[in-house]
């Protein structure tokens, strides 16, 4: 199976990147929505999280409350590497069972972290989706209603746009035209086909 590691900075468009491969036919596989699954109520994650964390990273209902989490994180570097230690092994462990079992002409395995866990080794490619910095904060602020200050801490805990490109074997330049996007989609789609069918 030809595995496509999708990659980008936070706010780039890789989700709407990832829904343009499903739509082709792609087997899409998302780290974010593991990430969501793995952190349930009663999950050994979330429990772990709350033992290193506290009470406090929890809502009301006991769920986790990911903006509070989201803020720890990006102020604290020591924090970031505690609840990566946790949560990665976890995400990484579902996302090769699901890959190993989903059919598919090939697999996008969409992994925001790619470059900075050093995960390589799971995919054959690294697709980077790229844009510039300066419209990941105007995303951030805009759909996350983060500050300017805090879109900028979200950015600086992750590797620099320079580390994501020069990683990257194949990149999308999403600059915000929607139909160019189908455009560089379709081609690559093609393209990891004619790979898939030479694996």
């Amino acid at each position: 199976m030809l595995r496509i590691g999708l990659t980008g900075g936070i706010a780039s468009g890789k989700t709407t990147v990832a829904d343009l491969f499903a739509g082709f036919g792609a087997t899409v596989i998302d780290t974010d929505r593991i990430a969501r699954d793995v952190v349930i109520p009663g999950a050994p994650a979330l429990a772990a999280l709350t033992r290193e964390l506290g009470r406090g990273i929890l809502d009301p209902d006991g769920n986790l409350d990911r903006h509070q989490l989201r803020e720890r994180i990006f102020k604290d570097a020591a924090t970031r590497r505690a609840v990566e230690g946790i949560l990665h092994p976890a995400i990484i462990s579902e996302l090769i069972r699901q890959a190993q079992a989903a059919p598919g002409p090939y697999q996008v395995l969409v992994i925001p972290l790619l470059v900075e866990g050093g995960r390589r080794e799971l995919v054959d490619r690294v697709l980077l989706v790229d844009c510039p910095e300066e419209m990941q904060i105007e995303r951030l602020m805009s759909r996350d209603g983060e500050t300017r200050g805090n879109a900028a801490l979200a950015l600086a805990a992750q590797a620099t746009r320079a580390e994501r490109l020069h990683a990257a074997d194949d990149v999308i330049a999403n600059d915000g035209n929607p139909a160019k996007l189908v455009e560089l989609v379709a081609g690559l789609d093609r393209k990891y086909r004619r790979l898939a069918a030479k694996k």
